[in-house]
């Protein structure tokens, strides 16, 4: 009987061992993109300039402008997979998308779940708040509420750096600017380069803080261990960098938004090269 216990324990253990080993990775190779002639990229709906729905229905902004071009490069067409920045890391892993181009900052502790190509923006945070009652330091906002959205910078560096803020968190870029409109948070904090450009818009409200915390790139980001794409897309980052590709992209998506004498050198990175 125990002969038998064993040799159906061993048994299963081959059997999963088999079926490990044929598993397929939850990624795509550049290949097999190129085969399926399409790309799927994450980016937002709802975060306007730089990922957003318009009028038509169509994606626009600074993300989705390069999307496009590295689509054209691959030979592909692009499906656009609407992402929340709390599921950035999780529509990786599991394989929804190829490529996640959704405003993603790099830190240490996203690089351990996803691999991150070479930079092509720069940021900090920046908080937005209304001009009655402007925040100019961190500290005017203990004791009082601030808007963040979930799986943030903003809201990780509040929550470690200043516990007595209290964050009212949203899935969505959009409900959280509308809680702002609302009332209902002295201020909105993100990055600084969406915080300038939704002020822009919203008169009535200003960006007190235009940098808090360290200076942070944004970049691609691939499935954990898709050396193929990684590899692909930093040679792409480089080479569009010989051609001042973002800086175009910069004049195309965000120099009517920030105005003729804002500085595109303060956001664009090119090849890759801070």
């Amino acid at each position: 009987m125990k002969k038998s216990v064993k040799t159906l324990i061993a048994a299963s253990l081959v059997a999963l061992t088999a079926v490990s080993a044929f598993a397929k990775p939850k990624f795509r190779t550049v290949e097999q993109i190129k085969k399926s002639k399409t790309i799927k990229i994450a980016v937002f709906s709802d975060k306007k300039p730089f990922g957003y729905v318009d009028e038509y229905g169509k994606y626009q902004g600074y993300d989705v402008y390069f999307a496009e071009r590295i689509a054209k490069d691959l030979g592909v067409k692009v499906k656009y997979v609407p992402v929340e920045a709390a599921a950035r890391v999780e529509v990786l892993e599991t394989g929804k998308v190829d490529l996640v181009l959704a405003n993603f900052t790099v830190t240490p502790a996203r690089a351990e779940k996803v691999d991150f190509a070479l930079p092509y923006m720069k940021c900090a945070l920046g908080v937005v708040s209304n001009d009655k009652d402007l925040i100019k330091k961190p500290e005017d906002l203990n004791g009082k509420t601030l808007i963040v959205s979930k799986g943030t910078t903003a809201e990780t560096f509040f929550t470690e750096n200043y516990p007595q803020v209290n964050l009212l968190k949203f899935d969505q870029y959009s409900e959280a600017y509308n809680a702002l409109l609302d009332g209902r948070g002295a201020g909105l904090s993100t990055d600084n380069t969406e915080v300038l450009a939704w002020a822009i818009e919203n008169p009535g409200f200003s960006v007190g803080i235009e940098s808090l915390g360290s200076l942070d790139t944004i970049a691609p980001a691939v499935t954990k261990g898709n050396s193929s794409l990684l590899n692909w897309l930093n040679e792409e980052i480089k080479k569009l960098g010989n051609e001042k590709f973002f800086h175009a992209d910069y004049e195309a998506t965000l120099r009517a938004v920030y105005g003729p004498n804002s500085d595109a050198d303060s956001l664009v990175v090119e090849g890759g090269q801070l």
